[in-house]
């Protein structure tokens, strides 16, 4: 990565009863091809009385890509969805016009000690398929594609890259790809990609411009088809990012929107509890009040 602009220093965020790094939105670079949100969860070591518990809550405007390294999470989503995601399964629930989830832990891992550890990712919405009608997809690890090229052994995890096309329902050019090394060697993977293009390194070291980094950092670059760099042995990375939108996206809370005002109206009807509810799971997490105002 010859051409590194940005190297983004993950971050701790709390989303409830959880902590998170954050990677993406970071102030100087907001958006990543059509990706506008990535918390790195854990890995967190939950005891028998701890678990996940993230109530139902809105979206609109965006996609979700939950993906898992260990754990397990419970969905259940306002269209009456309930499944469980677990290690190397995707799943993909675009918000459109909108709708609610929640996220817990499996009652079978429930009273166990056990770890969670994983990606949540936000990606925006094509402005004309904004306000489309919600929906839910599950892709199932061994859909995935995968392949090695030398000595590095590559998943798809969504979009289109190299040639291959992940089974996940993606509204727009994107990838997200991981790459792992288990000698040290070099990633020349330019012509595979395309548009923006950002590293986060999960595992291992990654050598570009006569810098090492390692875990928890992301490197943006300035131009995907330059793309190249030397994996450490043992190293994990994941590659993401594509075609930007001509837009500009603005978030607020949980939604994304072309227009402010568009945010506004969700708002107003989250608070005003117009949204569908969720199947089997009646808590409600409200708007966030702004900071320093009093209940």
């Amino acid at each position: 990565m010859s051409n590194i602009d940005f190297i983004i220093e993950e971050r701790a965020a709390d989303i409830g009863n959880f902590l998170v790094g954050r990677l993406l939105p970071f102030r100087q670079k907001r958006t990543v091809g059509p990706f506008v949100f990535i918390d790195h969860m854990g890995p967190e070591e939950m005891g028998p009385d701890q678990n996940l518990e993230v109530g139902p809550h809105p979206h609109i405007g965006l996609s979700t890509l939950t993906y898992l390294f260990e754990g397990a999470i419970l969905h259940r989503d306002s269209l009456g969805t309930s499944h469980e995601i677990t290690p190397g399964a995707v799943n993909w629930m675009t918000a459109g016009k909108g709708v609610v989830h929640s996220e817990r832990t499996p009652n079978h891992h429930r009273g166990k000690q056990k770890t969670l550890h994983g990606f949540q990712i936000w990606v925006a919405l094509p402005k004309e398929l904004e306000d489309c009608e919600p929906s839910f997809y599950h892709i199932t690890a061994e859909e995935l594609p995968t392949w090695k090229e030398a000595d590095i052994a590559f998943k798809l995890i969504a979009g289109s890259a190299f040639g291959k096309t992940a089974p996940v329902p993606v509204h727009s050019d994107l990838y997200f790809i991981e790459l792992r090394s288990e000698a040290a060697t070099t990633a020349t993977i330019g012509d595979g990609i395309y548009g923006e293009s950002a590293l986060y390194i999960l595992q291992g070291e990654v050598k570009a411009n006569g810098q090492t980094f390692g875990p928890k950092q992301l490197l943006v670059t300035k131009e995907a088809a330059m793309c190249h760099f030397e994996m450490g042995p043992n190293t994990i990375v994941y590659l993401f990012g594509g075609t930007p939108f001509p837009e500009e996206r603005y978030i607020d809370w949980n939604f994304v929107a072309t227009s402010k005002e568009t945010l506004k109206k969700a708002k107003h009807d989250w608070e005003n509890k117009n949204f569908p509810a969720v199947p089997g799971d009646n808590d409600y997490v409200p708007y966030p009040k702004p900071f320093g105002k009093n209940a």
